[in-house]
């Protein structure tokens, strides 16, 4: 009784943590596959859609900053560029 209580429990949390987790199709372009390696390092790369209704180009720019200089994400210049206008051409706010 107790492994089958400990098996539905394990089972629960599982459903609970991929219920939360959804795959994200990202819209081709420029700057997806930095995206993916970059943001998806560090973070559920669904934070990016669920930013993206309130975010425009100067919004995007300073949240690849943030991540960079605040929480250390290890992203050249060059990369950092491609991240923000991806993110601005594709999920900012119009």
């Amino acid at each position: 009784m107790k492994a089958l209580l400990a098996i539905a429990l394990v089972i629960g949390v599982a459903g609970i943590a991929l219920a939360q987790e959804r795959k994200v199709d990202f819209k081709p372009g420029p700057g997806a596959q930095q995206v993916q390696a970059s943001c998806g390092t560090c973070h559920s790369l669904d934070y990016i859609v669920i930013n993206s209704p309130f975010l425009d180009r100067a919004g995007w720019d300073a949240s690849v900053t943030k991540m960079i200089k605040v929480f250390g994400a290890p992203i050249n210049d060059t990369d950092a560029k491609a991240i923000a206008e991806y993110l601005a051409a594709n999920y900012g706010k119009q």
